[in-house]
């Protein structure tokens, strides 16, 4: 990948007007090519140990660099970061967990799991965790896992949700609201000729977490695990 991206994004994290990039529009077109590319490269990789991943349209799964304004006090028009999400079950919409790159200056990272689940699905998550902890700290424990994506990260109750005692073993695990998990990395890792061997490593890692968590999405749409 090349560093003139996180140059681009720098420029514009100084310079988020609409002037500055409609004067720049060139080199964010050619840029977002580029880092479609790359997505449909790391598509084609994951595939290999995810294949529900198999034949994923690389544009789908990656975000526009437009922000949405209607409900934000901050109207600066643009995005300054460039990223995409991959799930064998959609692209960058999907409730399913993934596979997610988020290219930003001074904080690039690599990151998966459920992102923002429903309130219903949510406590569905929760029971199945609750009822399967064994298998979810094997996964989080392990310590290729540990040492790369540390254990779930975000918004977490005070307390333990509804419904669940409060001796649970692993219980602080119920009470997160998200089941993501990132790994900041350096500039240098995204720009290095070789940083697709290691995203694909780290992504591999995550798969089984992927799949545990979407054996209970699947069932909440009523969908065969």
């Amino acid at each position: 990948m090349t560093p003139e991206v996180f140059d681009f994004l720098r420029e514009l994290r100084a310079n988020n007007n609409r002037e500055w990039f409609q004067d720049n529009k060139k080199r964010y077109d050619a840029l977002r090519a580029d880092f479609i590319s790359d997505v449909g490269l790391l598509i084609n990789r994951i595939a290999t140990f995810d294949p529900e991943i198999a034949g994923l349209d690389a544009r789908s799964c990656v975000y526009r660099i437009y922000r949405d304004l209607r409900f934000s006090p901050d109207k600066t028009p643009y995005k300054t970061y460039f990223s995409a999400y991959m799930t064998g079950f959609g692209g960058r919409s999907s409730a399913y967990g993934g596979y997610y790159i988020h290219l930003e200056p001074d904080t690039p990272q690599l990151a998966g799991g459920v992102w923002c689940p429903t309130s219903p699905m949510l406590k569905q998550l929760r029971r199945d965790i609750c009822d399967n902890m064994d298998e979810l700290t094997a996964i989080i424990d392990a310590p290729a896992f540990r040492h790369t994506f540390g254990s779930f990260t975000g918004e977490q109750l005070t307390r333990m949700p509804q419904g669940f005692p409060a001796d649970t073993p692993r219980g602080e695990l119920l009470r997160f609201k998200n089941y993501v998990v990132m790994s900041v990395k350096p500039e240098s890792y995204f720009t290095a000729p070789d940083w697709l061997d290691h995203a694909t490593e780290d992504f591999r890692l995550l798969q089984p977490l992927n799949r545990f968590l979407n054996y209970t999405i699947g069932e909440f749409f009523g969908k065969e695990p």
